[in-house]
């Protein structure tokens, strides 16, 4: 159990520096500003951010779990759906002054979701990777 608490541990680090490294330093001009556009526009430019989220995804699965790969795509397909969400501005992209708590709210919520994501990701890994 202890052995399990430890690596549970690893992987959830491993998952913040992921994180951020594909949420910032990673995330170049092309994906940043075009993703909020209101036309399909957004699409490869949001596409290519979440594909380095997944390959990142991908390489600590096939590290610790490499029977769970497809966790790679389930990450790709809830950080997309979440970025989009959070970025239209139909939608949360419409909450975009800084000055307003919506804005703060709207970007906490995106985090919230894809750190609960990689939380389930790291606890599915432990439970069902190093045990199957």
């Amino acid at each position: 159990m202890e052995q399990q608490l430890g690596i549970f541990l690893e992987i959830l680090i491993l998952f913040q520096i992921k994180h951020f490294l594909a949420d910032f330093p990673l995330q170049v001009d092309y994906m940043l500003f075009r993703k909020t556009s209101p036309n399909w526009d957004f699409f490869l430019p949001l596409l290519a951010h979440c594909l380095v989220h997944a390959a990142m995804t991908l390489a600590i699965c096939l590290y610790y779990t490499p029977n769970l790969w497809w966790l790679a795509p389930v990450d790709l397909v809830i950080h997309f759906t979440m970025d989009r969400v959070k970025s239209s501005p139909k939608l949360l992209g419409r909450y975009n002054d800084l000055k307003k708590a919506s804005y703060w709210w709207s970007l906490g919520l995106d985090q919230m979701v894809h750190h609960l994501t990689h939380i389930y990701i790291a606890y599915y890994m432990v439970k069902e990777g190093l045990n199957g």
